[in-house]
């Protein structure tokens, strides 16, 4: 994480500001002095993390649908941000089942909608096109995937988005490449990120948080199931980084790139919930099988693509992981209304630490 003053005054749009990882990034922009654009729907929930820490923040926000191609088209024109990054997505993988239509329409079409209002900008525009790493067919290896893996998907979240990533180098190819446009675009496919400001439905931390809160015992479903566990910072580090150096290095324009941490490895649900309850002893869980949705028992991501080029490392042990997930709901419990400033605090101790 290099030069990140050079987002000072710099126009940054985010897609999706309101959502877990969007609301860390705005926080952090803020704290870097960029001037930020958000657009996203609007998010009901009065614990949302966005909800509880937006009226400290400097930011210019916009509630709209991107599958609206005329308003996401004139909003971009309008703003000419410097860089862009695109989180707005639907990113649960029982709502892709409930909802099919609007799944595929979010995260590929409004996708679509995206790069075709940037490609129209005339000033420079750096671009990160957030997607997922489960755009990867997965086998359930131990090797990790790379960013040259076959793309696949069984359930709908997973095929939209690998879908994304097919629609984002047809586009780039036919659209971009040896064109006359002044557009840096890239992919980035993070692992599974947890937080303090998660509260998504049929996610394991959130679910367990929210129990927990309440004193109560959540059910597991797949105790023995393997996550590449890493904090939300881990990908926002590596989403800045990534957007540094594409500004500076056309050459990497229009490629894609794997983060996952290096430091968390191979651990299961069971593991990454005992480590849990070292540091918060009250809290307890039962499991409770369910075959309801299905869900992958291993994934991993190979990340020597963005060590190479980008020199990006993760920066969070397994422990200090959990520290920073369990002292932000910690802290949420005793005054949520004290949310900017742990949110902040952490960030600044994430910065400071040393890959």
């Amino acid at each position: 994480m290099k030069n990140l003053n050079f987002f000072k005054n710099k126009k940054v749009l985010i897609t999706g500001h309101n959502g877990f990882k969007g609301s860390w990034l705005t926080i952090w922009l803020n704290i870097l002095g960029a001037k930020v654009v958000g657009v996203s729907l609007p998010e009901k929930n009065k614990n949302n993390h966005y909800n509880l820490v937006r009226k400290k923040l400097k930011i210019k926000s916009f509630y709209f649908d991107i599958r609206n191609k005329k308003k996401i088209e004139k909003l971009i024109l309008k703003e000419k941000p410097d860089f862009f990054f695109h989180l707005a997505a639907q990113s649960l993988v029982y709502k892709s089942i409930l909802n099919p239509f609007f799944n595929w329409e979010t995260n590929v079409m409004g996708m679509l909608n995206i790069l075709e209002a940037l490609n129209k900008l005339r000033n420079k525009c750096t671009a990160i096109i957030i997607t997922s790493d489960k755009c990867y067919k997965n086998l359930e290896q131990k090797k990790g995937y790379k960013e040259t893996d076959i793309l696949g998907g069984i359930d709908p979240y997973s095929a939209s988005k690998a879908s994304a990533e097919i629609l984002f180098n047809s586009y780039f190819k036919t659209f971009i490449e040896n064109k006359n446009t002044k557009l840096r675009v890239c992919t980035a496919r993070a692992g599974n990120v947890i937080g303090g400001g998660d509260w998504s439905k049929n996610r394991l931390i959130p679910d367990c948080m929210k129990m927990w809160l309440k004193d109560k015992i959540p059910n597991i479903r797949n105790p023995n199931s393997t996550r590449p566990w890493q904090h939300v910072l881990e990908a926002l580090s590596g989403y800045l980084d990534l957007s540094l150096r594409l500004d500076k290095d056309k050459s990497i324009n229009g490629h894609s790139f794997n983060f996952s941490s290096d430091k968390i490895k191979n651990v299961t649900v069971f593991q990454f919930l005992k480590k849990i309850k070292g540091k918060w002893p009250e809290i307890n869980w039962s499991v409770q099988k369910s075959n309801k949705f299905y869900e992958s028992s291993l994934l991993q991501l190979d990340t020597s693509k963005v060590k190479k080029i980008l020199k990006w490392k993760a920066r969070l042990n397994l422990d200090e992981t959990i520290e920073f997930v369990v002292n932000w709901y910690k802290n949420f419990q005793k005054n949520k209304e004290n949310t900017i400033d742990i949110s902040r605090k952490q960030i600044i101790k994430f910065m400071k630490k040393t890959p």
